[in-house]
């Protein structure tokens, strides 16, 4: 059976993609898909269209091809169903603009404004608009994010949609499989480390911004890692009052504030100084040496050094390691 990939930057694509568009409003279902992404009106030029038109023909080929696979076609090659991006009109491209102007303001939301959207109302991701250019070439406005009902007389909503089904099943599977890594499966708390990483996807999901990146999972990767950084520093903190009171009782604290005190004594920093004897400084060649009377003998004596013209060197001002108190 042929293994199938969960989890890659494809399907998260384009469940993100699904998942904004519930939240949008578009004149035709053929309208949700975009070929190319601007930051604004004015980089709808030639060169634009041209890298849509591309886009568009790889999409196409793809989605024929898959097709294909799918009826159950064998020794299909992709090179058969190949678009040729010059067979696609401008007017059939759809471009993905990014723009606050249909966002409501909002200018006391924030005090200390920095970006464009501090002015604007709060929204759960980046907002944008889709136009498509007409026989003339101008562009025409054919769906809104955060919008529902016409483009005309239709109003701002930012809370009617949801991610999809299949989304919320990827951001648990993420939680699951990172919370069996093994720097973090050991602790008795990983359960709610991985509660507080799928509670932070689900609040930062559709934050992704594909104008900017085409690997989310790298994006979801890291706020995972920050929410179970988060939580192991929080049980720490807990951990070191619980042992704070347990010494002012005159109880036994835990191990590892045993180790810590047993780190930090006069008598381990004194062993430390000579735990590991005479430190001697060899060159290679004295090394090699080295090497062969320990193959002959199995051991090495320290009148061995003196024949390999070794240096002793001075420790006294040497630093133990000593561990963090968190």
């Amino acid at each position: 059976m042929k293994r199938v990939k969960y989890l890659n930057n494809r399907d998260l694509l384009a469940q993100i993609h699904a998942s904004k568009n519930t939240y949008c409003s578009y004149v035709g279902d053929e309208d949700s898909q975009y070929d190319l992404i601007v930051p604004n009106l004015k980089k709808l030029n030639a060169s634009a269209i041209a890298q849509a038109r591309k886009a568009k023909a790889k999409r196409l080929t793809q989605v024929a091809w898959e097709e294909a696979k799918a009826a159950g076609l064998k020794k299909i090659k992709l090179s058969d169903y190949t678009v040729s991006p010059r067979k696609i009109e401008k007017t059939d491209l759809v471009f993905r603009v990014m723009m606050f102007d249909h966002i409501p303001m909002d200018d006391e939301r924030k005090k200390n404004k920095k970006t464009v959207a501090d002015h604007h109302a709060k929204i759960n991701f980046p907002p944008f608009q889709h136009y498509r250019l007409d026989k003339k070439g101008k562009p025409q406005c054919v769906g809104k994010s955060h919008w529902v009902g016409g483009m005309e007389n239709g109003n701002f909503s930012c809370d009617h949609g949801k991610i999809t089904n299949s989304l919320a099943l990827m951001f648990m599977k993420l939680c699951e499989r990172y919370g069996t890594r093994s720097n973090w499966r050991g602790y008795t708390y990983n359960d709610e480390m991985q509660s507080q990483a799928l509670m932070q996807l689900s609040q930062i999901g559709l934050q992704f911004d594909e104008s900017k990146s085409e690997n989310p999972f790298a994006y979801y990767t890291a706020a995972i890692t920050n929410s179970f950084t988060r939580i192991l520093n929080i049980e720490k903190k807990n951990q070191a009052i619980r042992d704070d009171l347990l010494e002012v009782n005159n109880m036994m604290p835990s191990f590892t504030r045993q180790n810590e005190n047993d780190a930090n004594s006069p008598a381990y920093k004194k062993r430390m100084k000579t735990v590991h004897g005479d430190v001697m400084q060899v060159n290679k060649t004295g090394i090699a040496k080295l090497n062969k009377v320990l193959k002959k003998k199995g051991k090495i004596d320290s009148k061995d050094f003196e024949t390999v013209n070794s240096k002793k060197v001075d420790m006294t001002n040497h630093q133990p390691i000593v561990k963090k108190r968190w």
